[in-house]
């Protein structure tokens, strides 16, 4: 198993994974090779904070793919929740992967696996086109994050 990442430690190679997403097909991380990727955690499906954060990447994936960004929007929801919730809302082009079992285990990776409450918590991760982290914030479980803020990074990448 890799080491986990410290918070904020930009600069170190990201963990790599292999998850399957909300159609049971699998996304590893080093397959991303060439394309930036975008982590972006939320702690569980189905709650409103979360559902807002997955449809502000769902209304800009034509702007993540100009900026040639994969955005993960990732959880520890299994995969048939994760396919209800994206159905229920009509996501068609974000990819939800989950983080389900072993429970946890890409979000421990990363050292934002909340033990005592069984979820990670809610974080963006952004990861170059070599799998280097260039981007690690960590928000209040309460707040949206700003997708803007990440498209800004991006931007400037």
């Amino acid at each position: 198993m890799a080491e986990h990442i410290i918070e904020h430690e930009v600069g170190i190679a990201a963990p790599d994974f292999t998850l399957k997403d909300q159609d049971g097909k699998d996304i590893k991380l080093s397959d991303q090779k060439g394309k930036r990727v975008l982590l972006s955690f939320h702690p569980l499906a189905w709650t409103l904070v979360c559902t807002n954060q997955m449809q502000s990447i769902e209304d800009n994936c034509t702007v993540f793919e100009s900026l040639k960004t994969l955005p993960l929007g990732m959880s520890v929801d299994p995969v048939p929740s994760k396919k209800a919730w994206a159905d229920h809302h009509g996501w068609k082009k974000i990819r939800l992967p989950s983080d389900f079992w072993p429970h946890g285990e890409v979000a421990s990776l990363f050292n934002i696996f909340r033990q005592k409450n069984g979820f990670s918590e809610r974080a963006n991760i952004i990861i170059d086109e070599n799998g280097v982290i260039t981007f690690f914030k960590t928000y209040p479980l309460s707040q949206l994050p700003d997708i803007n803020e990440v498209i800004d990074i991006l931007k400037r990448m």
